[in-house]
């Protein structure tokens, strides 16, 4: 299946009204959001990530440009998770994270996220080996596919409601397509970016998704460059019906340099 990816985007709030859930999308829906076109408070909601995105040159170099409709968070420890474009040590990212997004449009006292539609992680590096020779971009880290659960947590008179609606995945509730790898950036080749992303089907299917496996994680299994440009999560998510809905990434770099 073919698709714009980035520009076709699913939405919970686009035709909806702000009042629908990933969970209530009708099988075969398409639902568009086009960056500058949707409701403002969809780009405030997510803190800026289109704009960090963009600064770190990830849009439009891995992803072409779309409008983040969910929070990602990605964490490898307590002291080690995701922040747009924070400094890792590889040594500390060796299990694979776990995810946990955010409707941030509904409080955690209404939780309105409710899914049956499978959420795609992915983890790719456009810097391998070199962000100045990225012959082998972009490198697949992890590809993994499951069903978000709605966490329940308590509200305290300290908190406010607008934390944003938790929908966690799990361990337990991905299915590895592509084995986690860690993060191994090669000697004296400076900051690799490693983007993660959360995918879902374009067409809103609560169906059981059969994705292709890149053949290896060389440029997600792609021979060779074709016209100097690398191959990566954009070709993979075309073929596979996926448009993105949330995206976080960090730096991290080998520490002799």
């Amino acid at each position: 299946m073919k698709s714009t990816f980035g520009i076709v985007t699913l939405s919970l709030l686009a035709g909806l009204g702000h009042t629908a859930s990933l969970g209530r999308l009708p099988d075969q829906q398409i639902l568009a959001a086009h960056p500058g076109d949707g409701d403002q408070s969809v780009t405030e909601g997510t803190g800026g990530v289109r704009e960090e995105l963009k600064r770190a040159k990830i849009i439009p170099t891995v992803i072409d440009d779309f409008v983040p409709i969910l929070n990602l968070e990605a964490k490898w420890s307590d002291d080690n998770q995701a922040s747009l474009g924070n400094t890792l040590k590889p040594t500390d990212l060796q299990d694979k994270p776990s995810i946990l997004l955010r409707d941030p449009l509904s409080s955690t006292a209404d939780c309105r996220l409710r899914s049956s539609t499978s959420i795609v992680i992915v983890i790719t590096d456009p810097d391998a080996p070199s962000r100045d020779d990225p012959k082998w971009s972009e490198f697949c880290h992890w590809i993994a596919v499951g069903g978000p659960v709605t966490e329940d947590y308590p509200i305290t008179d300290e908190q406010t409601e607008t934390q944003g609606c938790p929908l966690s995945l799990s361990h337990r509730s991905l299915e590895d397509v592509m084995s986690y790898t860690p993060p191994a950036p090669p000697e004296k080749t400076g900051k690799h970016r490693y983007v993660i992303l959360a995918l879902a089907p374009i067409n809103g299917t609560s169906e059981k998704l059969h994705l292709s496996q890149p053949k290896e994680r060389k440029r997600w299994g792609h021979d060779e460059l074709v016209d100097d440009k690398t191959h990566g999560v954009r070709d993979w998510a075309a073929e596979n019906g996926l448009s993105p809905l949330a995206a976080n990434f960090i730096f991290a770099q080998n520490e002799k340099q």
